[in-house]
């Protein structure tokens, strides 16, 4: 009878072992497939998003290459960004049919400048600097700032100035490597008086360079400030400008339907894109 017992009694420590251990290794296991999920996800979470539609006039065009874009949407992206860093009012853009007839006066965005000063830039200066790149944007901000006369703002209407950007010609881009373009761009910028109607006219010949970029959408939707949305609509187009130069036309700008221009200086760089 007791070594009935003991022999029983070893079976149920036996059965008991046997459960511990497999409990053990099933609680080893499904600790290995959490560590192995949140590594998925971190991973995916680092993973840029893949440019599966590039828009081109609002039609969407197959793209397989994440960092290859259409000439004619990088063309649009130059466009696009320099007539709104270079096109002041004097008034923020209508948001309804009530600013239509009754603009809202832009205030400006204060930007410091290299001589530890600060002057204003116009609001759509600001939203279109985004299409820069980070390290290029503020420095180019100063500048658009020397830039922009002070007139720009002025509550009296005598006083007002306006100025406009208008392209002659934007050159077809030129891949200077994976993912990056170089693009001329003949232009001139013509600022004006509200009042009299005084113009001065200075030619913009600039020589961009232009690489493809990571987009993420806005986080907030439709829910984010007019603001928000306008700075990450000038993001979406995956395209970002990291320098400006002066362009110099080789047949002096008299016909603008070849491709002949080059850099002008071999010392000149962003730095010194407005002279």
């Amino acid at each position: 009878m007791v070594r009935l017992l003991e022999k029983r009694q070893r079976t149920t420590a036996s059965v008991l072992t046997v459960f511990a251990i497999a409990t053990f290794s099933l609680h080893i296991l499904v600790l290995f497939l959490f560590l192995l999920q949140g590594l998925n996800i971190r991973q995916l979470s680092l993973t840029k998003p893949p440019n599966f539609v590039q828009l081109i006039d609002g039609k969407p065009v197959g793209n397989i290459d994440d960092l290859a874009r259409e000439p004619e949407a990088i063309r649009q992206f130059i466009s696009k960004t320099m007539i709104s860093m270079f096109s002041w009012s004097g008034t923020l853009p209508a948001q309804n049919i009530e600013e239509v007839a009754t603009p809202k006066p832009d205030l400006g965005v204060l930007i410091q400048t290299p001589q530890g000063g600060s002057q204003k830039v116009s609001t759509s200066s600001w939203i279109a600097s985004f299409a820069l790149s980070e390290d290029f944007r503020k420095g180019f901000l100063s500048t658009v700032a020397e830039m922009t006369p002070t007139e720009v703002f002025s509550e009296n209407p005598s006083l007002m100035m306006t100025s406009q950007l208008v392209i002659k010609r934007v050159y077809p881009p030129r891949q200077i490597a994976p993912g990056k373009w170089r693009v001329g761009m003949v232009a001139d910028l013509i600022q004006k008086n509200r009042v009299g109607g005084a113009r001065l006219i200075t030619p913009f010949n600039k020589d961009l360079l232009v690489r493809a970029a990571d987009y993420f959408g806005n986080p907030q939707g439709d829910n984010g400030t007019d603001l928000q949305k306008a700075i990450y609509s000038v993001r979406a187009d995956r395209l970002e400008i990291y320098e400006i130069r002066n362009l110099c036309l080789l047949d002096g700008n008299n016909n603008l339907n070849n491709d002949k221009f080059t850099q002008c200086g071999a010392g000149q760089t962003s730095d010194s894109f407005t002279r």
